[in-house]
């Protein structure tokens, strides 16, 4: 019987998409986006301050920079946006010929390059693909994919983790000393017969993999075998990413959603697309900033 700890609010937020959290340890801040909200949000844990900006698109994920500045995975484009100022410089186009598709997931990896998603707006089969941005340029690793979720990276940066959401798999992807992957993925974890799709992933500094379960109310701790070994349950039904934080990086924080809620559903669940936190008794790695040069 796997070990059940309990979250608790962190933010009440309510947002329709909560997504990409990462932690800015320079500045102490959680960074994560409401996709279909089109804004950016952070919280000071420090004084407990929470605040948002409204952005020109969906954005999915706000990476920290080795510069201090964040980079804004957006639907159509890649932004460099400073904190201080609230300026934002755009880097490069992103699917900008595709209207169908928008980002999804992302995380940097040891090697302080950016793994990134898209899928269809409307999850539209095969629509999305997976992208690594190295020292400022930006390669296809994978496409024909549908809903690219849990982007997470081994402590020894040697292997990859990603699943295609409606699959139920969580995929295991050999790396070079590059970090770009050798060969083809082969299956790591099954949730096809599990109750919830795997979504969001981070791991942790034992090397073990947190996972959210879209649509079942909980993140769960993967060992090295891809065997659940804790849970963590929210009072709402659609995790969708875990991220470590705070200055020891001893607490897990976790975006949600309302997204496709019915109105029983959320009078059931009213804080569903806030900000959630549990202390797993672990910690989380320290997660390089983005080189982009």
């Amino acid at each position: 019987m796997a070990n059940v700890t309990q979250a608790e609010l962190a933010v009440d937020c309510r947002y329709e998409l909560g997504e990409g959290p990462q932690w800015q340890a320079a500045s102490a801040r959680l960074y994560w986006c409401d996709i279909l909200g089109k804004r950016l949000h952070w919280l000071e844990p420090a004084t407990q301050t929470h605040t948002s900006l409204e952005l020109e698109r969906m954005v999915s994920c706000a990476a920290p920079v080795d510069d201090g500045r964040l980079l804004l995975v957006g639907e159509n484009q890649l932004t460099l946006f400073d904190p201080k100022n609230q300026a934002q410089t755009p880097l490069m186009d992103f699917e900008a010929d595709d209207p169908v598709t928008r980002s999804n997931d992302a995380r940097v990896d040891r090697h302080g390059s950016l793994w990134l998603s898209t899928m269809g707006k409307n999850a539209e089969p095969g629509a999305g693909s997976l992208y690594r941005l190295h020292r400022g340029k930006l390669h296809t690793l994978r496409s024909g994919l549908t809903i690219p979720n849990a982007i997470c990276f081994s402590p020894q940066g040697d292997t990859a983790y990603f699943t295609d959401t409606p699959s139920g798999i969580v995929m295991r992807w050999a790396l070079d000393a590059e970090g770009f992957p050798i060969g083809e993925p082969e299956p790591f974890a099954d949730f096809s017969e599990h109750e919830g799709n795997p979504d969001g992933a981070v791991i942790d500094e034992e090397g073990a993999m947190w996972i959210a379960l879209w649509g079942a109310g909980k993140v769960v701790r993967l060992d090295k075998h891809g065997q659940i070994s804790r849970e963590i349950t929210l009072p709402v039904s659609q995790p969708s990413c875990p991220a470590f934080g705070d200055q020891a990086l001893d607490t897990l924080y976790i975006t949600t959603a309302r997204e496709g809620l019915s109105e029983k559903a959320l009078a059931d669940a009213p804080l569903a697309g806030s900000l959630f936190k549990a202390i797993p008794g672990v910690k989380g790695l320290a997660e390089p900033p983005l080189r982009l040069n």
